[in-house]
Parts: C-alpha cells; structure tokens; sequence
C-alpha cells in the first residue's frame, strides 16, 4: 500500500476552512432559570431574584430554559402578559411539572412563566424573559424593579434538592465547550471531505 500525501499547502487550506467555519458557527446555551438559587420561592434575602436573573441573560432562538424544581411540591406553567401580571395559573400556555423541565425558545418576543401554584407566583415566584428577534434587537421586561442588577442578587446558596442529571447541559460555559467539541468535530469532516475530492 501507497502512502498518503498531502501537500502542505492542502493541510493549511483545511486548517482555515476549520477555523472559519468555527469563528462563524451559532451557539445555543441551556440556562438553569435561577443559577443556584433554582426556580423556588424568592427569599426574603432576594425577593427579584427572576427579575434580575432575566435582565442579566441575553435570550437568542435556540436557547433553552432548564427549570430545576422538587416535583412534588412545584411546577412551572407559560402564561398570558395577563395571567403574569394577575399570577392566574387556570388555563396556562404550557403546564410542565416534572421537576427537570426544559423549555425551548423557538420565536422571538416576551415569555412569562409563574409557578404552577398562585401562591408562590403571589410570593415572586415569576419569569418574564425577552428574546432577542431575529435582526438581533433585544425586547426588554417592562416591570422590573430596577434597571441596574445589584450586588446582591448573586446566587447566594445552592440547590437543596439534588444535582443536575449529567444528561443536561447547564452552564453556558459548559454548553458552548460541548458545542464547540461538535462544531469542531463537524467543520473537521467537511475540511476532510474537501481534502478527499482535491486529492
């Protein structure tokens, strides 16, 4: 058996493809709604922790929201700008109540999720997020308390109810590594396949 040889310039002309098809690839982050704090009952410590949390996000089409909560005690409904402000939970958008419940932004625009229980919604428990459009302007929360986060709405304790399952990407760090790893892999087979038809 022959044995291959590429010329150099072939191996330099991958390598740009590689990394340009890198620089120009879309990232999707699964965020945790809450960070450590979890989607729960607001403390008295930090009763906007939702408001601050979404103002300190940049939503974009393909993120998710990975809501983290005990299923038997909690769950998370999407709701009308109406039913958000009123904290009614009948006919939600969206019931999800699984304790581990994803939630997939496909459209541009504003989002609101409450508790499934009025109760909690009454005490703060309550998202509203804005997504960017597809032009890449943002919409912002019109009631927020503040414009500016403060120190201390910093996650402030971790979850009390156990880990994130491995399956679940959490951390736009982590998530923008794994997609990174995919894209990586991904541009690799493409410079490949055109070495393959130029040889």
């Amino acid at each position: 058996m022959g044995v291959l040889r590429i010329p150099k310039h072939h191996i330099f002309f991958a390598f740009q493809l590689l990394v340009s098809l890198h620089i120009y690839k879309v990232i999707c982050y699964q965020y945790k709604v809450g960070d450590l704090d979890a989607w729960g009952i607001p403390t008295a410590a930090n009763p906007h922790v939702y408001t601050y949390w979404s103002k300190y996000h940049n939503f974009k089409l393909g993120d998710s929201l990975l809501f983290l909560y005990p299923p038997s005690q909690d769950s998370v409904i999407q709701v009308t700008e109406q039913s958000f402000k009123a904290c009614n939970t009948k006919d939600p958008l969206l019931y999800m109540g699984d304790g581990n419940s994803l939630f997939n932004i496909t459209s541009p625009g504003k989002f609101y999720f409450t508790s499934g229980d009025s109760q909690h919604c009454l005490k703060g428990q309550k998202l509203e997020i804005s997504v960017l459009s597809g032009d890449g302007s943002a919409l912002s929360p019109s009631n927020s308390p503040s414009s500016t986060m403060p120190n201390s709405a910093a996650p402030s304790y971790p979850t009390v109810f156990g880990s994130i399952p491995a399956s679940n990407i959490t951390s736009p760090s982590s998530s923008a590594f794994l997609r990174s790893s995919y894209s990586l892999i991904f541009a690799s087979f493409i410079a490949s396949t055109i070495l393959a038809l130029i040889i």
